[in-house]
Parts: structure tokens; C-alpha cells; sequence
């Protein structure tokens, strides 16, 4: 493989997982459901969050009924909701009255892309590695019971997988969701795992076994590697880094996809014996780049 990347593969710093130890509760798990105590705690924003939320990729428009379904909340909560934030502009009103999302939803989530400082510090060592790897490389981070994209970048055009940034993956059949699971502590892990299980038993059952498999390969090797278990043709390897203590944990996965027997073995073996390797050293440079410098305009080059 081309380029001047160190090929070491000693895994990398993962915290204590201590479970009796006081811990602050994980980001964006709360449920409405489980907030009714905490006086503060504004359930009508809540609420409001969850109607934005009820929307997926694939949805131009939704009735105030099908959010309904979709949040559980009481058909005047959803009226009085999908009112307050079309006035807003955060929603759309068709003339058949069905709502869509409006341009104030991205105009909120420009900000927290332009201003993400390990987006910024990132971005070169991202392009480097996928210029001597040839595979697409992505930046992602937890949302929810997600992972999503924060950034992606392709060199080799043979190679047709592109996310698009903000889309979501999912956690346990995906390496960077796998891996952004496995270094956190094990009390931040069981407590993911359990609202996976409340959210969705069933899937959960079938998918779990995918991440307990990977416990052990990861402390060892430093990488989660995923075959296929996504999506069919894309095989992938992730790692998890921490820009600081006080920050969210976000992954680096490189991704390929492959086509024919002969390449699909070539490639496999490639992706964890040079690839994963690369992988790591670049992450250990983002995660020092970001403690070092705290800043993008201030972040060393490669």
C-alpha cells in the first residue's frame, strides 16, 4: 500500500470499565416516558423534538395521524405540535395538509457541522487515508440508538459507497457502530444495550451476538470489522477515539465494496491486514491533534 503510514497496530487507549463507579448519564437516551419526575425537564420541547424526529429519510411528507403512530403522543399534542413549528419554520405545510421538514431543521444542523472542531482537525487525515487506501473513509458519532455520519471521503470512484453526512447506521450490525459500543465503559455499554432491548427486543435478540462476538478481537486488535452484516457488499473496519474527556466518543471506519470472488477475498484480507492498521495510527493522530490543539485552524497537516 502507497504512502508513509506507520503500520502499527497496538490497540487503542480504551477507558476503565469499572461499573460501581458514579458516571454521568449517557447523552440522548432519555425518553419522555422515564422524565416526568425531573422538574426540570420541559416535556412540551420534548415533545416537540420527537415530532421533528418522527421523520425518516425516505418521508416527503407525513399526516399529523402518521406522526401520531409514530411518536405516541395524543392527536391535539400532534396538532398543536406540527402548528407551533411550521409558524416556526422548522416544518412545511402542503396543501393537503400533510407536513414535511422545513429548511430551519438543516439551518440548525449547519451550525454543529461548521463549528465541530474534530470535523475540522480531521478532515485531512481523512482524505489521506483514503488516497493510500482507496477505500471510503467516514467520520461518525452516537445519536440516540444510531450512529450517524458527520463526514466522508472518496478517492478511488470504482468504489460507489458514499454516505450522505447525517445519515444513520445502525449500531450493532455496523463496525462503526459496533466499535463506537465497545470503547465506552461497561456500565455506558449495558446501559445502550438495554434501551436497544426495550426499543426493539426482537431485533435486538437477533443482532446482539454480532457485538458480544467482537469483545475479545477488540480489546485485542484495537478495530471492530464488520462482512457484510449492513449491507451485503460492503465490508468495513471502524475505530473508536475520544477528541477529549469532555466530548463524545466518534469512530473512523474505512469501507469497501465488493464485487466478484476473487476480488472479495483479495480485498477482505487487505481491509484488515493493511487497511485497519493505517486506520489506527491516523486515528491516534486526530484524537492527539485534538487534545493538542483544541482548535481546527490550528491543527497540524498531513
Amino acid at each position: 500500500m502507497r504512502g508513509t503510514v506507520s503500520m502499527r497496530t497496538p490497540a487503542m487507549r480504551t477507558p476503565a470499565t469499572r461499573t460501581g463507579a458514579a458516571r454521568a448519564p449517557v447523552p440522548g437516551l432519555a425518553r419522555i416516558a422515564d422524565a416526568t419526575g425531573d422538574r426540570q425537564f420541559a416535556i412540551a420541547l420534548a415533545r416537540g423534538l420527537e415530532v421533528l424526529r418522527a421523520f425518516g429519510p425516505g418521508d416527503r411528507a407525513l399526516s399529523n395521524r402518521e406522526l401520531c403512530d409514530r411518536t405516541g403522543l395524543p392527536k391535539a399534542t400532534v396538532s398543536r405540535m406540527t402548528h407551533t413549528l411550521t409558524l416556526l419554520g422548522y416544518l412545511s405545510r402542503g396543501t393537503d395538509q400533510r407536513v414535511s421538514l422545513g429548511a430551519g431543521v438543516l439551518a440548525l444542523g449547519y451550525p454543529l457541522l461548521a463549528g465541530l472542531p474534530v470535523r475540522q482537525i480531521a478532515r485531512p487525515w481523512l482524505e489521506r487515508l483514503a488516497r493510500e487506501t482507496g477505500c471510503t473513509v467516514n467520520l461518525g458519532t452516537r445519536d440516540r440508538l444510531s450512529a450517524v455520519y458527520l463526514d466522508s471521503c472518496r478517492v478511488d470512484r470504482a468504489n460507489p459507497w458514499v454516505p450522505d453526512i447525517g445519515s444513520p447506521l445502525p449500531l450493532l450490525t455496523s463496525a462503526m457502530g459496533r466499535a463506537l459500543i465497545l470503547a465506552r465503559p461497561a456500565g455506558e455499554q449495558a446501559t445502550i444495550l438495554n434501551r436497544l432491548k426495550v426499543d426493539d427486543a426482537r431485533r435486538f435478540r437477533d443482532e446482539r451476538a454480532l457485538l458480544d462476538a467482537e469483545r475479545e478481537a477488540y480489546r485485542r486488535r484495537g478495530f471492530t470489522h464488520s462482512t457484510g452484516q449492513w449491507r451485503p457488499d460492503v465490508h468495513a473496519v471502524a475505530v473508536a477515539l475520544r477528541p477529549s474527556p469532555r466530548e463524545e466518543w466518534v469512530a473512523v471506519n474505512c469501507t469497501l465494496s465488493l464485487h466478484g470472488a476473487h476480488r472479495r477475498a483479495a480485498d477482505a484480507a487487505r481491509l484488515v491486514d493493511e487497511v485497519a492498521p493505517a486506520m489506527i495510527e491516523i486515528a491516534r493522530r486526530i484524537e492527539a491533534a485534538c487534545r493538542a490543539e483544541g482548535a481546527p485552524d490550528r491543527s497540524p497537516r498531513p
